[in-house]
């Protein structure tokens, strides 16, 4: 009896609670309603509250999801039967914005091991201020910057890690050649598609905002992520066109350069390196042939 009178109190109190009904929710399809609609929607089937189910784990959602799969027909009337297709789409549109979590795997077709010259090039910083991705086009250049930037932003590193590390929210640039490449290449790779910032590198969850750059439309300026450590890392995106004297004056912790950088401005950001002992990353393919930024890294233009 007072586990019945318990239970009669808490419908009580989430009946006070502005969950959704899936008659409120008027038989929309599921991919069709916010992530608002979905977390009411889900704690309604469940019996529980807002908050409790937004603290659900992925692994507490994924036996929700799975359930619809091992029902029989007498079960189909069931809450979490009926909660399976809102937990399913709420653990892909997690996994949308935890696109990370999905790079250099333990295991799989993916599997990390599958990827050498990547991890390579992350454990060289460890060592070296200066690390140049130098390789053909489509071979994962850019996703190995995003990917290292990411991680240094938030300081959420994997178990097999063995580059650089911050323990700290860092100041950081990434610059591409032109403003409509880094909006369409590093922008995209870093926070998604304009519109669905959150579904790029950088997790949705540690994404705090996101400024605009003045003048050129869909455009980021500064990106504010939150630090494991409590504080907050700033990226700010740039471009060779806007010369080398935008490049002066920061002190920062990390600089990334995706594709081949007008030497005069490679050397400005080596010295926004110099106080904080930071780390700079190149990754581009040398389509200008042995120039002089290349020679930097080839000595004599030859393979090591």
């Amino acid at each position: 009896m007072r586990a019945l009178h318990r239970r009669i109190q808490r419908l009580e109190q989430l009946r006070l609670q502005p969950q959704a009904t899936p008659q409120e929710m008027g038989g929309t399809a599921t991919d069709q309603l916010t992530e608002d609609q979905l977390w009411r929607c889900l704690a309604w089937h469940l019996g529980h509250s807002i908050a409790e189910v937004q603290a659900m784990s992925d692994a507490e959602l994924e036996p929700i999801a799975l359930s619809s799969r091992a029902a029989n027909s007498s079960r189909r009337r069931s809450p979490i039967l009926q909660a399976s297709p809102v937990a399913t789409e709420l653990l892909r549109r997690r996994s949308l914005r935890n696109k990370i979590r999905s790079y250099f795997p333990d295991t799989g077709t993916l599997r990390r091991e599958l990827y050498p010259k990547h991890l390579e090039f992350f454990a060289a910083g460890q060592e070296y201020t200066e690390r140049c991705f130098l390789a053909g086009n489509r071979t994962g250049k850019t996703d190995a910057g995003a990917y290292e930037t990411t991680l240094h932003l938030t300081g959420n590193y994997p178990h097999w890690w063995e580059g650089r590390r911050f323990e700290r929210p860092i100041k950081a640039w990434a610059a591409g050649d032109t403003h409509k490449t880094v909006r369409e290449i590093l922008q995209e790779k870093l926070l998604g598609r304009f519109g669905e910032y959150g579904t790029g590198m950088i997790p949705g969850d540690a994404l705090l905002r996101v400024t605009n750059k003045s003048g050129i439309a869909e455009a980021g300026d500064r990106i504010y992520v939150r630090h494991v450590s409590g504080g907050t890392s700033i990226l700010a995106l740039k471009s060779y066109q806007e010369g080398r004297k935008s490049f002066q004056g920061a002190g920062l912790d990390l600089v990334w350069l995706d594709e081949e950088v007008p030497i005069e401005i490679y050397d400005e950001c080596l010295v926004r390196l110099m106080t904080s002992g930071g780390c700079m990353m190149l990754t581009f393919t040398p389509l200008m042939g042995l120039t002089q930024l290349v020679l930097r890294f080839l000595p004599g233009g030859k393979l090591p």
